[in-house]
């Protein structure tokens, strides 16, 4: 661990907002993003409901520059462009060469990939859009926030499911810390609300058929939690060396002290029923972070709303931690945002890093029933404060991102 690596610029746009701001003051007022789907390819689905995001890129983007980007990509460089505005970057002369990108995607342009084979089916070969390669492959929203910024040392796309914001994340805080680059703007993005990939998901028994009700329909840790509702839209952090972002006078947020990653090895998409994985995983981001367990007064846990999922990790966290997972204050913003696969590390870690920086835990909505087996502290209905300092030294959050294949990444959050 050479360098310590610090948190200067958020970005985000959700179901909840059009940016950091808008978004996190809808989290903490316990707001739920998730709605009806109108599209009339809705109508006969066995989910009908997503969270879509609530500002549409046509509001901010240019028809001419939406053309050329899949979905996925526009949520991405919508928000890197906040977190690098919100960084103090614009008009900041940055050596190129010593700037990089990590942004992922866990399913790429799906929508563009199945809107031109819808095409093809119609029009034959030449119905398919020369842009269409460019627009589906999965690198392509970090590749955009790469030309964005113009940035050399490196443009990286980490994949791992549902894991894929914060492995991106874990990967630039790496970057910075090897000496190859002095900031890297990363985070994780996808826009997969299409018919296909729905249907898959609600094949699985994997999804919420609450369509009733939208909005109490993600509900982490209740006994009556059904599955996950999909969400879309991306959440990009601006990461620097200490030395870099003392040198130009930034604001810090926070610091990203260390990462864990761990697999389960154990199915392709259930998690392994001993929380082994995941216990690893935490264990290690801790001794990564240098930082003692006292020091975590909060999570922003994984906790999808599925049945095995939600308790499986507060289990894993007992495991890793003992007695001091007793006094972490445990946020499940998924019951508002929905999950927005592999852009929900991304949008995670945002809210992790506003937690220690203004010392509020967001809360947790639509716990009507408490599982027996959710017996650690669930931050329910309003917003938590947390102590700046423990015996120990700052606060620390955490953020756990688990994928399917087995994946499982922890990202520590220390108060700067």
């Amino acid at each position: 661990m050479d360098k310590t690596v610090v948190v200067t610029g958020l970005g985000a746009t959700t179901p909840l907002g059009g940016d950091v701001a808008s978004t996190w003051e809808a989290l903490l007022a316990g707001q739920s993003g998730i709605v009806p789907l109108t599209e009339e390819w809705a109508a006969d689905m066995p989910v009908r409901m997503a969270g879509r995001v609530q500002v549409e890129p046509a509001e901010v983007m240019k028809p001419v520059e939406r053309r050329r980007l899949d979905r996925s990509a526009q949520f991405a460089l919508i928000a890197a462009r906040e977190a690098w505005k919100d960084a103090g970057l614009d008009g900041v002369e940055v050596d190129v060469h010593r700037l990089g990108v990590a942004v992922g995607s866990g399913i790429g342009g799906v929508t563009t990939l199945l809107d031109n084979y819808d095409l093809l089916l119609a029009k034959g070969p030449r119905g398919v859009s020369p842009r269409a390669v460019p627009m589906l492959m999965p690198n392509s929203p970090a590749a955009y926030v790469g030309l964005e910024f113009g940035a050399l040392a490196g443009v990286h796309t980490p994949v791992s499911a549902c894991a894929t914001g914060c492995e991106a994340i874990g990967y630039a805080l790496n970057m910075i810390r090897s000496g190859r680059a002095d900031v890297v703007v990363c985070g994780g993005t996808e826009a997969a609300i299409h018919p296909l990939p729905i249907s898959a998901f609600a094949n699985m028994m994997a999804m919420s058929k609450n369509n009733e009700d939208p909005k109490r329909a993600s509900r982490p840790y209740d006994k009556g939690r059904d599955g996950f509702v999909l969400g879309e839209g991306s959440g990009i952090v601006v990461l620097e060396s200490e030395e870099h972002a003392a040198a130009r006078g930034a604001r810090v947020y926070a610091v990203l002290a260390g990462v864990g990653y761990s697999a389960d090895s154990h199915d392709i998409a259930q998690p392994d029923p001993t929380g082994e994985g995941i216990a690893a995983a935490v264990r290690s981001a801790v001794a990564d972070a240098g930082i003692s367990p006292e020091q975590i007064v909060h999570l922003n846990a994984h906790a999808t709303s599925t049945p095995l999922g939600d308790t499986g990790e507060l289990k894993a966290l007992r495991m890793a931690l003992g007695e001091d997972a007793e006094h972490i204050a445990i946020s499940a913003t998924k019951s508002m945002t929905g999950h927005l696969l592999g852009g929900a590390g991304g949008i995670e870690t945002v809210f992790a890093v506003k937690a220690v920086h203004e010392l509020l835990a967001p809360p947790t909505i639509n716990i009507t029933d408490l599982d027996e087996n959710a017996d650690l502290d669930i931050v329910r209905d309003e917003p938590r404060a947390l102590p700046a300092e423990t015996p120990a030294g700052p606060i620390v959050a955490l953020n756990n991102s688990f994928g399917f294949g087995g994946h499982n990444v922890v990202l520590a959050i220390r108060r700067a």
